[in-house]
């Protein structure tokens, strides 16, 4: 039984819910009634009220995202009509802006706006000694970190061997783009580094190996981030992986010399693009130097063994198909394991609506709350790039085509245009963009090279072989039996990640590794 029940809804089992843990972790006197639980959006939410009822809890905390809002709002109006005496409190970004409009907030009883670290624990002890808030939409202030117990000893040991842990050496963001939350979460606050520290060496001393930083500038200060960075790298050991969100253009040596140090395969930076269309940028007040992002880019590909992952948004105002193409096809000359295509989103409290009326922008009224159509891009063609977005990241970031997709724009084409043909041309003969198994998706693929665009077949066939096998695959499927000579292409030792989330890195790392060979 508790009085206390914290709950949300992971987009996946692999991620963990880092905010409800710092609600633990800061509920003082109150932590030994409280239990947390957490689920994914794929079960039912009649299933996840019946375990929340299970526990006769008294308050119920919720944390409210983009990507679980909608069957959140099903578990609120179920819970309230079984259990009206049970309160509600929601928090999370989703229910933090526009609040009151929000179906969910009006089945809910409460709702903290903001980083409610601490407000959660204020409002659960006026609760419990049945003093009721007078306003249902409570704000919370910005917490500095010395205010704060750190959450990361409330990882449990199955947390550590099956899930990517969320850690965070800062909070807040100094730019101003206006799609973005973060653009609102002004000052950047650091948590104290031997504090921080101290509990990384915990996680580590327990086995931790898949860490996440989730600081929206993790370099901004180079000395901060210098410093972090020498104690993981004192501390690696195989199997360690560490994922960290960069300003792009901000890498002076004394970051170069310690990331270069990191071994392959160690280190994954998230590189936050979105246009290379300076009067896009400008638009929307994001900055950003393109010449210094570009050399930054080509050194760490050349010299260190970083898997980059970089980030590119389509339906920004006044940005086009065509100026969209050429970002992309700039952005593959650069070279990154991974290109993320994400569709331009309204997020809450955000000032991108600003650009409405001169645009004409049409948003999409359900989560995730993305982009229909605008002036210079119709519903057609957002339609197209959604089909683009998601056949990119099966075919060109999972690692399973490292060798084989650039053989798509092998003529000299646009690799974006070349990209787009395939994708209509995969549409059309399967009819949807999810749950297409590998060996089909290569079958076609090996179609459309060798039928479509008339490429050689035997060497078609022997790159995609040699692609399915880094992937730790021993047969040789069929289509590709009678293209290949016996033995062209030896098996391989199957690749170990060492955790679910690194196994598309390894496949990508696996093709670097036989390219330097």
């Amino acid at each position: 039984m508790a009085d206390i029940v914290l709950c949300t809804l992971n987009a996946k089992h692999l991620h963990a819910a880092f905010g409800l843990r710092y609600l633990l972790a800061n509920l003082g006197p109150l932590r030994p009634r409280a239990h947390l639980l957490e689920f994914d959006i794929h079960q039912r939410p009649l299933d996840i009220v019946e375990a929340l009822l299970q526990h006769e809890p008294k308050i119920v905390g919720l944390g409210v995202y983009i990507w679980n809002v909608g069957p959140m709002a099903e578990v609120v109006a179920t819970l309230k009509r079984l259990r009206p005496d049970v309160i509600v409190v929601l928090g999370g970004p989703e229910v933090s802006h526009e609040s009151e409009s929000q179906a969910i907030t009006q089945s809910a009883d409460y709702v903290i706006t903001g980083e409610a670290d601490l407000q959660f624990r204020a409002v659960c002890e006026q609760l419990l000694v049945g003093h009721r808030p007078t306003g249902k939409i409570i704000p919370s202030g910005l917490p500095e970190f010395a205010q704060l117990l750190l959450p990361y000893d409330l990882y449990s040991d199955d947390d550590l061997a099956h899930r990517v842990l969320y850690v965070e050496a800062s909070r807040g963001c100094p730019f101003t783009c206006e799609f973005c939350l973060s653009a609102l979460d002004v000052p950047v606050r650091a948590a104290a580094l031997p504090g921080f520290l101290a509990a990384l060496q915990r996680l580590l001393d327990r086995g931790a190996t898949q860490f996440k930083f989730v600081d929206r500038t993790f370099n901004l200060n180079v000395v901060t981030a210098k410093a972090i960075l020498e104690f993981l790298l004192a501390r690696w050991r195989p199997g360690l992986f560490f994922h960290f969100e960069m300003v792009p253009d901000r890498l002076p040596d004394a970051l170069r010399e310690v990331i270069a140090r990191f071994p392959p395969g160690a280190l994954q930076f998230e590189i936050g693009i979105q246009t290379f269309a300076p009067e896009v940028a400008a638009r929307i007040q994001r900055r950003q130097n393109y010449a210094k992002l570009e050399e930054n880019l080509r050194w760490l590909r050349r010299e260190t063994g970083v898997h980059l992952h970089a980030d590119l948004i389509f339906g920004l105002p006044g940005e086009s198909l065509s100026s969209f193409a050429d970002g992309f096809d700039r952005l593959v000359g650069l070279e990154p394991q991974e290109i993320q295509v994400g569709i331009l989103k309204r997020l809450r409290g955000t000032p991108i609506v600003r650009h409405d009326a001169e645009w004409q922008v049409v948003w999409n009224p359900q989560p995730p709350y993305e982009i229909l159509q605008n002036r210079l891009v119709d519903f057609a063609t957002l339609q197209r790039m959604r089909r683009f977005a998601r056949y990119w990241d099966l075919v060109g970031n999972r690692g399973h085509f490292v060798a084989t997709t650039p053989l798509l724009w092998s003529r000299n084409a646009s690799p974006f245009h070349a990209f787009l043909r395939w994708s209509e041309w995969l549409h059309a003969r399967v009819g949807r963009t999810d749950s297409i198994a590998l060996l089909r998706l290569m079958n076609l693929l090996f179609v459309y090279l060798t039928v479509e665009l008339k490429l050689e077949a035997k060497s078609v066939a022997v790159v995609m072989l040699r692609d399915y096998r880094r992937g730790g695959h021993f047969d040789t499927p069929g289509f590709l039996r009678d293209a290949t000579a016996p033995g062209a292409v030896p098996a391989r030792k199957r690749q170990r990640s060492g955790a679910p989330a690194a196994k598309r890195q390894v496949r990508h790392l696996a093709a670097r590794n036989d390219w330097a060979e």
